[in-house]
């Protein structure tokens, strides 16, 4: 009996999601990974409101996707009113994805790793978002989509890196009791665990040294195989997809 037919297994049934003009909200735009899901995205038709930190970043991105871009806000989660912030630049209007590419890294002990650096990681890896998704899912309707990127650091905690994979296994978990509550309300969401991808974010630590770190992948691919995620209606992207 083949396995979506096996009793006591849920059967999901996957929806193409249609980019072309679909209203996607891209958190982490100005970072390379989430500047290059912009870019994709926006190839595929999709309309953009753009969202990171750095407020020229955005309007470099805005002016090179031209009318892709629907809206920018310049916010960091990290903040006590960046969710919210972020969240105001949707409200009133209906809401078709969520890309959350955004996140901190910090090297070192975990012993070792003092307070101010553990909040700055579990703020903007994991409770940012987690704030900012109770905000806009109302917006989000039948057949929309969330895309939660996460690392393979979720998959396999590495030392000296223990408090951000926590926060990404984190992420993974709250990911993964999304799918399950808002099922019903027709979101679907897809935790993506990419392997080492050379966005540059390990050479910008909050707190530590990186390691030698081996070739990362190509973030144009990564990119892509995420947007194609997105679009071919999967709901898990592990390490080994890419």
């Amino acid at each position: 009996m083949p396995a979506r037919m096996r009793p006591g297994r849920r059967c999901y049934t996957r929806r193409m999601t249609e980019l072309s003009g679909a209203h996607v909200l891209v958190v982490g735009a100005t970072g390379v990974l989430g500047a290059e899901l912009s870019r994709q995205l926006a190839a595929q038709g999709a309309q953009l409101t753009l969202s990171g930190r750095s407020g020229d970043k955005l309007d470099g991105l805005g002016k090179e996707l031209g009318d892709a871009v629907v809206g920018r806000v310049a916010a960091d989660l990290g903040r006590p009113t960046g969710p919210a912030d972020i969240a105001a630049a949707v409200y009133g209007r209906d809401l078709d994805g969520l890309v959350f590419a955004s996140g901190v890294v910090a090297f070192g002990p975990a012993v070792e790793v003092d307070d101010d650096t553990l909040d700055e990681l579990v703020l903007v890896n994991l409770l940012g978002y987690m704030r900012l998704v109770r905000a806009v899912a109302p917006s989000l309707g039948k057949d929309s989509f969330i895309a939660q990127i996460s690392a393979v650091v979720a998959e396999s905690p590495t030392a000296n890196m223990a408090a951000y994979s926590a926060t990404k296994a984190g992420l993974s978990a709250y990911g993964k009791a999304l799918t399950l509550e808002l099922r019903r309300q027709g979101v679907r969401v897809i935790d993506a665990r990419p392997p080492h991808t050379e966005t540059g974010l390990a050479a910008r630590p909050i707190a530590g040294a990186a390691p030698r770190l081996p070739q990362g992948k190509d973030p144009v691919a990564v990119a892509a195989r995420i947007v194609a995620a997105i679009r071919d209606g999967e709901r898990d992207l592990p390490s080994s997809a890419f």
